[in-house]
């Protein structure tokens, strides 16, 4: 009977005495902050756009309408992707990258050029920004390169130089389109994750600053970049030419003071400031929320960010070096990306067409966003699950250790003297014998009952 008892204890200790685990086995933080951003985007993209709506389609709700489409779309996308395991990513990386490759290329050959710029692909009613997906998809194989060489890339410069000549090949397809802020924007994440996977200092020094050289090459050789960039350094010499759309933008923010005008009562999206709901959206945001307002959508970002710094620490811990590079050069992404967004509005850096992550209206950046997003939750996913696994394995280690030691204490020979280890022997099979179903029943439940006291003394 009290063989019986105790294992019935060992095995409902088993499976019911564990630590603290997760509640979720996903970040729920991450959702609702992607979920807070998407709807903040909708907010303000309706507004913004809706004067400029009704003037070149009839209709006020035209973009609002899209971009509904488009976060349904992304939700959806997400979602898809949440399902693919991050083996999928560790073994398809190399593709991925000739998938970029392939997508540049299709744009400079069949792309649609809209203001000067061929960024964008046309597949029937589709548009897909091809330089939206070549960003993720850079991103998962220097993730795999670093895990596949982490020596070379540690301890000689030719290791350390093979990802920049793919990325040297990306940034010549961008720029040919023109696309100037996208090449910034993985260079800089670039340089990030080599840095936090123990790159040298020299050599990292020496990066930025031949990045540096290069960008400022880049702007000196071209004019129109030129002059984005003395129009950002005194707008107001030009208010009306060059300076006009950084000198609307700021006027925004200026309006907008500590709690703004109120939603929808902005004067610059009446077609005073070009671009509203897209690359100056967070103007828009400024100018009716104000500062409070600002601050809002600048605190979720930043708590994204963090939470996939945290998610990308805590694989790299697990040995999951993959997982961990590719979650760091999401939050890398994210945040330089933002910081170039709102820079160019509130005329900190020259004017660059770059969205504002999971905000801005534009279907290709909202979607692969959105991807991002669902990466870093199936990473933390498997992060946790690996965990309850590990924790589950350990536990039955130790209820079979404890049955085993309960069981070894009633066996026969643990007495003194042989004639006693007989009438233990005996005494033992006949309460075994005598014992019914019933009592063995009676004996977890009381089991279960006195547990279940225990947990509510110690809440």
């Amino acid at each position: 009977m009290m063989l019986t008892s105790t294992k019935l204890s060992a095995l409902f200790a088993a499976k019911h005495d564990k630590p603290q685990q997760p509640k979720y086995p996903y970040d729920a933080t991450l959702v609702l902050i992607a979920l807070a951003l998407m709807s903040i985007g909708v907010i303000i993209v309706t507004s913004a756009s809706m004067p400029v709506a009704d003037r070149l389609h009839g209709n006020p709700f035209h973009f609002a309408i899209r971009h509904g489409i488009y976060i349904v779309g992304a939700i959806l996308a997400a979602i898809a992707v949440l399902q693919l395991p991050m083996q999928f990513w560790r073994v398809t990386n190399p593709y991925l990258l000739f998938a970029a490759i392939g997508l540049l290329l299709a744009v400079l050959l069949i792309g649609r050029t809209v203001n000067g710029s061929t960024r964008w692909l046309a597949l029937g009613p589709i548009t897909i920004q091809a330089a939206e997906p070549a960003k993720l998809f850079f991103f998962a194989y220097l993730a795999g390169y670093l895990v596949r060489r982490y020596e070379e890339v540690t301890e000689n410069l030719k290791g350390f130089i093979k990802p920049l000549g793919v990325f040297f090949l990306l940034a010549l397809l961008l720029l040919l389109q023109p696309d100037l802020g996208t090449v910034v924007v993985m260079f800089a994440t670039t340089i990030g994750l080599l840095f936090l996977a123990g790159a040298r200092l020299w050599q990292f020094f020496a990066l930025v600053f031949v990045g540096l050289m290069a960008v400022v090459a880049l702007i000196v050789f071209e004019e129109y970049r030129l002059k984005r960039v003395t129009s950002f350094l005194d707008p107001w010499a030009d208010p009306f030419g060059a300076g006009y759309q950084l000198t609307q933008s700021l006027m925004a923010y200026g309006r907008g003071n500590w709690f703004g005008q109120g939603l929808g009562n902005s004067l610059q999206k009446l077609e005073f400031l070009p671009e509203a709901h897209t690359d100056f959206v967070m103007a828009i945001l400024a100018e009716e929320l104000g500062f409070v307002g600002v601050l809002a959508v600048l605190g979720l970002i930043l708590w994204m960010v963090i939470k996939a710094l945290h998610i990308g620490n805590h694989a790299l811990e697990r040995g999951r070096a993959f997982d961990g590079f590719l979650s760091y050069s999401i939050g890398i992404w994210f945040s330089f990306q933002t910081a170039v967004n709102i820079g160019a509005s509130a005329g900190i850096l020259p004017t660059k067409g770059l969205t504002l992550p999971l905000v801005s209206y534009g279907g290709s950046s909202l979607i692969i966003m959105s991807i991002a997003v669902a990466i870093l939750l199936r990473i933390d996913f498997e992060l946790r699950v690996d965990g309850v696994q590990a924790l589950n394995r350990g536990e039955k280690r130790k209820a079979k250790a404890s049955v085993s030691s309960a069981a070894g204490s009633n066996a026969p020979g643990t007495n003194k003297s042989a004639g006693a280890n007989t009438s233990s022997q005996a005494a033992s099979n006949s309460s075994n014998a005598k014992a019914k179903p019933e009592d063995e029943g009676k004996a977890g439940i009381k089991a279960i009952l006195a547990r279940v006291a225990e947990e509510a003394d110690n809440d």
